[in-house]
């Protein structure tokens, strides 16, 4: 798992809740993603694509640029998803640049990149809208209620975890995997870190065709 610090502002939860909810999480998306992981990846492609998709569970989560996005809104599109938070000092701006140069090595269709916070108490829309277009114009950011972005990502399988600091401060531990979605809306494969913009770009491009 990557592992960020947040250290600025205080959580609207205390961390002993936030770190229990977040070892429970941490159980499921462990097992979850071993199931995954048990399948050989292609050996063209740098990710694992699944043998057979698996249905998003149902989620209305808050966008960054206003309205929400829901399961319906990632049909039409292959899309990719990344669960992190603003507050990261390496991991996720690191993967967001990556994807930014992806996108700018690929030619026709790309995929849309969707930033998922696993720190909704500080993650407001308005702040994801300071933050994910700097990246890239149509990065889309999405934040909600804990309890909504908790079902959307163990439903994913994503393992992450909420980190007591010092001075009631927490970080979020979590998995550094971009989650391949189908047209249809399903779970079809993640790619694994490191990550590579020139690897995303070629595979993109091959699964999308």
């Amino acid at each position: 798992m990557a592992s960020c610090a947040a250290m600025d502002s205080q959580p609207d939860r205390r961390p002993s809740q936030l770190l229990a909810a977040g070892v429970m999480a941490l159980a499921l998306g462990a097992g979850v993603l071993a199931w995954v992981l048990d399948r050989p990846p292609r050996p063209d492609l740098s990710g694992v694509l699944l043998d057979t998709q698996r249905a998003l569970p149902s989620f209305s989560l808050a966008r960054h640029d206003g309205g929400r996005m829901t399961r319906a809104d990632l049909e039409g599109h292959w899309s990719l998803l990344f669960f992190g938070f603003t507050h990261c000092p390496d991991v996720c701006p690191t993967t967001l640049f990556t994807l930014r140069e992806a996108m700018a090595q690929m030619e026709g269709e790309r995929p849309q990149v969707i930033l998922v916070s696993l720190d909704p108490m500080r993650d407001t829309p308005e702040i994801l809208a300071a933050y994910v277009p700097y990246f890239h114009p149509t990065f889309i950011g999405l934040t909600g209620e804990l309890p909504e972005v908790q079902e959307l990502a163990d439903g994913l399988g994503v393992a992450y975890a909420y980190v007591a600091g010092e001075d009631g401060d927490y970080s979020v531990d979590h998995t550094a995997s971009l989650f391949l979605v189908d047209p249809q809306g399903r779970l079809a494969g993640l790619f694994h870190p490191p990550h590579d913009a020139e690897r995303i770009a070629r595979d993109m491009t091959e699964v999308m065709r």
